[in-house]
């Protein structure tokens, strides 16, 4: 079988890797995110004229290698919600996570329809779904981003940290739902995906609520360090994820809810996460290095509605979802605008089309479908990522225009506390202006500054 990540591939990447980590502070400024670096690594490395590499999409290794990323990365967000202090300012994330999500399938779903008319809808319904979540580490500059309100980093935080989970279970039925329609696996039907959907529940909330007591015990009877737990908690999203696959149950459904359950056992101001954090966003620059190298071979011959997808779904298939979600909740225009467009797709796309295309058996069908997320992706992690400094500081002169004396309007993007929201020094220590001051998700701002994988995914 052809593995598509031999020794001379894996030689190749760490050596760029070598060399993004010695420009890594030079990029930043330029707004080259890590995963646009790595896309563009890979692209160059992989087709001519260098051609060094050959990368294949279809690989057991590649498909293993996401998986496992996703896993890693859908556990340690969920456990970083700290629920109670989300209650406080969840009106939006609730919004964007139960209207905009799925009216951004829908919308994704009609679309599909519409641009590739010969596809079966289960099909399109693949596509829609697997471009509807949000990467917020393809977001990180904006996340990072004193300029812009707290409460709108926060919101868009915690919206990308959740919503990859909980669009994992309409992934997985339309996903059986083609491969039903299409035959090429009878055993695999939408009433089979409910069943692994619920054993992986099942396991998952075993796995975070045993996982987490254990801990709380051993830590508080002087039984463990705290590395060695920080280590623990990456093994036991593994486990979480391993032990469903193997009962035959949803792995990344256990995943993420193994990672909400485990969340709940953590004491406050704790955070055991972070390895497991690190330790998926630095796969995930393997992932986007994938990603590049295979791009021009899945993109190449593609009909010109792949690109009308790509583009409509990163606009009015995010941005009106938004709009309509965010309806009745006083923000305004430029506000609403922000949250619709910096909805960037990532790595949770990569993996449930590769899913699919490994379910689905070879054809014209899995390719366009394949061709459709993978430019989706890629004009994503170009324009979210070139785009993020420019609009963000015309949005925060924008916003805090707005909230002058002198214009009576409502702000509710900006805090009540003065001077929160604006630009602060890095080690500014209000509270307001934490990134993750209301459980989020994932944290850009927190932790050493220095850490050359923060916001990598």
């Amino acid at each position: 079988m052809e593995h598509g990540l031999d020794t001379e591939v894996m030689a190749v990447f760490t050596a760029a890797v070598v060399v993004w980590s010695l420009m890594s502070a030079r990029l930043d400024r330029l707004s080259v995110t890590p995963a646009l670096a790595f896309v563009v690594i890979g692209l160059a490395l992989a087709n001519p004229p260098l051609s060094v590499i050959d990368v294949d999409v279809g690989s057991e290794t590649v498909r293993s290698l996401a998986e496992v990323t996703l896993a890693l990365v859908l556990f340690s967000d969920a456990a970083r919600v700290d629920v109670r202090r989300l209650r406080a300012d969840a009106g939006v994330p609730v919004r964007l996570l139960l209207i905009g999500l799925p009216l951004t399938v829908a919308a994704g779903v009609g679309l599909s329809l519409v641009l590739f008319s010969d596809l079966d809808p289960w099909v399109c319904a693949v596509i829609a779904a697997a471009v509807a979540p949000t990467d917020a580490a393809l977001g990180a500059p904006i996340l990072a981003d004193r300029r812009i309100p707290a409460r709108v980093r926060r919101e868009l935080n915690v919206e990308s940290g959740l919503n990859d989970g909980l669009v994992t279970p309409v992934v997985t039925f339309v996903i059986a739902g083609a491969v039903a329609e299409a035959g090429s696996q009878p055993d695999l039907s939408p009433g089979s995906a409910l069943v692994d959907l619920a054993l992986g529940v099942l396991v998952g909330v075993g796995v975070g609520l045993a996982g987490g007591v254990a801990m709380r015990l051993a830590r508080r009877r002087s039984w463990s360090t705290a590395a060695a737990e920080t280590v623990g908690v990456l093994a036991l999203a593994l486990v979480a994820y391993a032990a469903a696959v193997e009962l035959g149950g949803n792995g990344f459904v256990a995943a993420f809810v193994g990672g909400l359950a485990f969340g709940t056992i953590r004491e406050a101001g704790e955070d055991l996460v972070g390895f497991a954090s690190e330790a998926g966003e630095l796969l995930a620059i393997v992932v986007w290095f994938v990603v590049g190298a295979v791009a021009v071979p899945v993109l190449d011959g593609a009909p010109w509605s792949v690109v009308a997808f790509a583009v409509l779904a990163l606009t009015v298939g995010r941005m009106l979802p938004v709009a309509v979600a965010l309806v009745g909740t006083g923000l305004s225009r430029p506000t609403v605008a922000f949250l619709g467009w910096f909805g960037p797709r990532g790595l949770a796309s990569v993996v449930f089309v590769l899913i699919a295309y490994d379910e689905l058996a070879p054809g014209e069908t899995r390719t366009t479908m394949l061709a459709a997320v993978v430019a989706t992706v890629l004009l994503s992690v170009a324009a979210h990522a070139l785009t993020a400094r420019p609009l963000a500081g015309r949005y925060a002169a924008c916003v805090q225009n707005r909230g002058r004396p002198a214009d009576r309007r409502p702000t509710p993007e900006l805090p009540s506390q003065p001077g929160l929201g604006h630009p602060r020094p890095a080690s500014g220590d209000g509270e307001g202006d934490r990134g993750g001051d209301t459980g989020a998700p994932v944290h850009p701002e927190q932790g050493d500054a220095r850490s050359p994988t923060r916001g990598l995914r």
